[in-house]
């Protein structure tokens, strides 16, 4: 339902909301716990990490304390170098990732008085202090960033003389990976669409003639996330919902039932519980356009009709895909898959539908399979389509080498300087860097050398 996971994934600096003073074990009253240049680490911002990770069901005991102070320590060496290179804070990308950051919390504690009472402060001041961190967070990359790209630049011989030093067990293993060509055929989506419609405006009818909203969702919905609690959502910033759901939410009074809408996971009916700015709580039941095994007969009679032209080499998979693919987004490529984020047309096990590979996975180059049914890549969980793919290429799996995987060897040597700068910076600055830690964490067993000076 959510058009994005909540990943709640947050840095060390950016989300440890610093906190008023109070009493910790032991009656200890906030605290410095380090001292690094001329900023100090205090106690509140270690617990208030602490307490994030722990609102994420992370269990946190002191080595994992010790493992945050590492983090804040190595960050604010490199806030230290930013602001003496005067590099600017991305305003518009702290500001974006502040408000992603505020709706992911309001939602996952279930309301802006909650995640007062949860941080004990209001939300203003909170907006504040994680606006101040999330700064600190943007120049803490980016200067992390210019030290990675202080790097000489890779030449081939570089790449060859890795190759060569580097024992065959330590070189990277390129996992197999299938080039594929699809044609894809969809199912009957009007006569479906128009059923799910229905079906959804009889639901509405009966609501309204007083049936309740949350009985017929735990019988008629199709939302897992939902369906067991009568379709309540909770309350949750509208911006993590599909735009035309929460317009339809927002529009409505509570109680109120509204018409049926469509998104890319579905059609839904949605009855508003409550409403606050720009979050909302309400119930929804959602169904999907399902189809019969006529629809089915008759795509895998088509699809069986272009396979049969391709065998007889009547057409090429090619120029058949081109003409009868009703996948727009693979058609005019002849059926190539492509991943729309890097552009490869290579994909392994794991990126494929397992519909797709359960296919393909004993299939050898320049085999054309079956009719099968699978799903597109259309909203969450994606459309019913029918298809017969030929397996282009097959890589099987195999140690990188010069010859064939040349900008894998790149990307992994250039992983390797980078990480090898950056260690040096870091050791060079806890040289030179003014650096105290509390006796009450110099037991711990940091992973670098360098903090605690004698």
């Amino acid at each position: 339902m959510n058009k994005r996971i909540f990943a709640f994934t947050v840095g060390l600096v950016c989300f440890a909301a610093v906190a008023s003073a109070q009493v910790y074990e032991n009656g200890i009253i906030d605290k410095s716990v380090a001292i690094i240049g001329n900023d100090v680490i205090m106690l509140s911002q270690l617990e208030s990490e602490a307490q994030t990770m722990s609102a994420r069901g992370i269990s946190v005991d002191k080595t994992a304390r010790c493992e945050i102070l590492e983090g804040l320590l190595t960050a604010k060496l490199f806030l230290v170098q930013a602001r003496l290179d005067s590099i600017p804070v991305q305003e518009a990308n702290v500001e974006a990732t502040l408000e992603d950051r505020l709706n992911e919390t309001i939602t996952y504690l279930g309301g802006e008085e909650k995640v007062e009472e949860y941080f004990k402060k209001p939300i203003y001041k909170l907006r504040q202090e994680w606006k101040e961190q999330l700064s600190e967070q943007s120049l803490i990359q980016d200067m992390q960033g210019k030290v990675a790209k202080e790097i000489p630049s890779l030449t081939p011989r570089d790449i060859e003389k890795y190759c060569k030093e580097t024992p065959e067990e330590d070189l990277p293993v390129v996992s197999t990976k299938y080039r594929i060509r699809q044609i894809g055929v969809y199912p009957d989506k009007k006569a479906a669409e128009l059923a799910v419609k229905e079906k959804l405006i009889s639901l509405r009818e009966r609501v309204l003639k007083g049936e309740k909203f949350s009985t017929l969702a735990r019988l008629y919905s199709e939302d897992p996330g939902s369906m067991s609690k009568g379709g309540e959502l909770g309350m949750a910033s509208r911006n993590i919902f599909w735009p035309a759901f929460s317009d339809a939410a927002m529009s409505l009074k509570p109680g109120q039932v509204s018409q049926v809408i469509e998104t890319p996971d579905g059609y839904h009916i949605i009855q508003l519980i409550e409403r606050k700015g720009d979050m909302f709580n309400a119930r929804h039941i959602l169904i999907k356009p399902h189809y019969t095994t006529k629809d089915r007969e008759n795509a895998f009679r088509k699809l069986d009709s272009i396979r049969t032209q391709i065998v007889a080499d009547s057409i090429s998979f090619f120029n058949a895909a081109f003409r009868y693919s009703e996948d727009t987004h693979t058609a005019a490529s002849g059926g190539l898959l492509c991943d729309p984020y890097t552009g490869s047309s290579y994909f392994e096990k794991d990126q494929l539908k397992p519909s797709d590979y359960a296919m393909l996975k004993n299939m050898e180059e320049g085999d054309i399979s079956e009719p099968f049914e699978s799903l597109d890549n259309e909203g969450r969980n994606g459309n019913t389509i029918y298809k017969i793919i030929c397996l282009d290429k097959i890589i099987p799996s195999h140690t990188a080498n010069y010859k064939e995987d040349f900008s894998v060897l790149c990307d992994e040597v250039n992983k390797i300087n980078a990480e090898k700068a950056i260690d040096e910076f870091i050791a060079k600055k806890q040289k030179t860097t003014y650096i105290v830690i509390d006796p009450m964490f110099r037991g711990c067993a940091f992973k670098r050398d360098g903090w605690i000076k004698e």
